[in-house]
């Protein structure tokens, strides 16, 4: 099947074609006709199957081919926000902003992106002009609102895209005010890489009779990705690192750390060996950010060291190796960061390094996956048989798996990165059968990585997130 057998128009197809993407993904080939048939839509796939243009290209064609789209005279002329796309972080909202775009171009429709971090003056000064779609963070969508520098009143279609991380974030609360600010009557599209019990509970109060569609098995890993574990002590982990990168010549690997300090340190220690790396996490300023990634999805920069925050925030074509220096400590982030490779049908590796300390993470993970991963010990980097587990200390600094600290990533409200879209394939359908598993702290909360979901929030916690609301 082609995208031009799927409905849309020549001047989208067009710009699909010349991104060098021919055939739609299982999630492409049933997403496009629902949106293009103006009823709402639930959809369920994993990171890398594609569904970014699984939601841009049917929105780019509807908007483009009514009859405001056909009576427009060009991209610059005055025109209401027909479309509004959430997504939970910068990162994945420029992504995503920049997809439509692309696929766009070829149409008279515009576009612009608002998050945190960043002046809020140009985004009045372009928002003003009049834009089609808009791509947002809730927190910063919620300061024009209270600003007064943003028009909802004409939207038709809402996109929620990483509704379970926007969830997990603790992001409910802005959602709801958003909502509310918009005409009752519009489209809805909600994509997620699981259907927890709080999706199916948003989609209850959200869609009004959608399709639903669910690509790949739900917490499954993409069959392409090679992985393995190395056990190795606490205290050999760097060392091992470099030996990996240096003695498999490796040029382009994202290395996952649980913690912000875990993150900068490494990055030090790399730059001891000779190894350039930078690193991506929320106390990021939104430039350094910004610098990191563009360096490193151009290849220019050997290791990019992320947080659990950052790991649905890369979407990088032919990505060859994800690193977990540290276990997550929440199994489903697993997932997610290892979906960071093998993406757009490519093979990719994804290696974790493991010690006593983290046993019981990797037992959650292969639980979860239903899998037991492969161990390969490399010589000379040999564990202690008589090491005894330590507690882990987790970001808020309290000790313990899972509950014993403030998750990783919990509620430190639009810093880090989302997933992104590009091509995947080869995943089976299966029909949405309920149930998932439920995200434990759901809903964010205050403590010490920065405070949940605005309200709930104190306004000092806020202030921690780069100095403001709506990152």
């Amino acid at each position: 099947m082609s995208f031009s057998k799927l409905g849309l128009s020549d001047a989208i197809v067009r710009a699909v074609t010349e991104t060098g993407y021919t055939t739609p993904t299982p999630i492409q080939a049933q997403a496009i006709p629902a949106v293009l048939n103006g009823g709402d839509l639930l959809a369920g796939a994993q990171t890398g199957t594609g569904k970014t243009a699984g939601f841009t290209l049917p929105v780019l064609h509807r908007l483009s081919t009514d009859a405001n789209g056909a009576a427009m005279t060009g991209k610059s002329s005055q025109r209401p926000i027909r479309a509004l796309i959430l997504t939970p972080t910068r990162e994945l909202a420029a992504q995503v902003e920049e997809s439509v775009r692309v696929y766009g171009k070829y149409t008279k429709l515009n576009s612009t992106v608002i998050f945190g971090g960043v002046g809020i003056n140009p985004q009045i000064k372009q928002l003003k002009h009049g834009v089609d779609i808009l791509v947002a963070t809730p927190g910063r969508l919620l300061d024009h609102m209270e600003q007064r520098t943003v028009d909802l009143s004409k939207i038709e279609i809402l996109i929620l895209d990483e509704a379970d991380r926007m969830l997990d974030m603790g992001f409910i609360r802005d959602i709801r005010k958003v909502l509310a600010a918009l005409p009752p009557k519009r489209q809805n599209l909600l994509f997620s890489a699981t259907f927890s019990d709080e999706i199916k509970a948003l989609a209850d109060g959200l869609l009004n009779k959608p399709a639903t569609i669910e690509v790949a098995r739900r917490n499954s890993t993409v069959e392409v990705i090679a992985q393995k574990i190395h056990p190795v002590d606490r205290d050999k982990k760097h060392p091992m690192l470099a030996h990996l990168i240096k003695s498999n010549n490796w040029h382009q690997v994202l290395v996952f750390t649980r913690t912000k300090h875990g993150a900068n340190k490494l990055v030090e220690q790399l730059g001891n060996d000779g190894i350039g790396a930078m690193a991506i996490h929320g106390n990021k300023s939104q430039s350094a950010r910004t610098k990191a990634l563009s360096e490193f999805k151009d290849n220019k920069l050997q290791v990019l060291v992320a947080t659990d925050i950052a790991a649905r925030g890369i979407d990088i074509d032919q990505l060859p190796h994800v690193v977990n220096y540290d276990l997550p400590n929440i199994p489903e982030d697993y997932v997610h960061r290892i979906g960071r490779t093998g993406r757009a049908g490519a093979t990719g590796e994804a290696v974790s390094l493991v010690c006593v300390d983290e046993h019981d993470m990797l037992k959650d993970i292969e639980k979860l996956i239903k899998q037991t991963l492969p161990r390969a010990v490399i010589p000379g980097f040999e564990p202690d048989p008589n090491a005894r587990a330590q507690p882990i200390q987790l970001r808020s600094g309290g000790p313990g798996h899972r509950n014993g600290g403030q998750r990783n990533g919990g509620g430190n409200r639009n810093a880090g990165g989302g997933g992104g879209g590009g091509g995947g394939g080869g995943q089976v359908i299966r029909v949405k059968t309920g149930g998932g598993a439920k995200p434990r702290g759901a809903g964010g909360g205050g403590g010490g990585g920065g405070g949940g979901g605005r309200p709930g929030a104190s306004r000092s916690a806020s202030q921690h997130r780069s100095g403001g609301r709506g990152r």
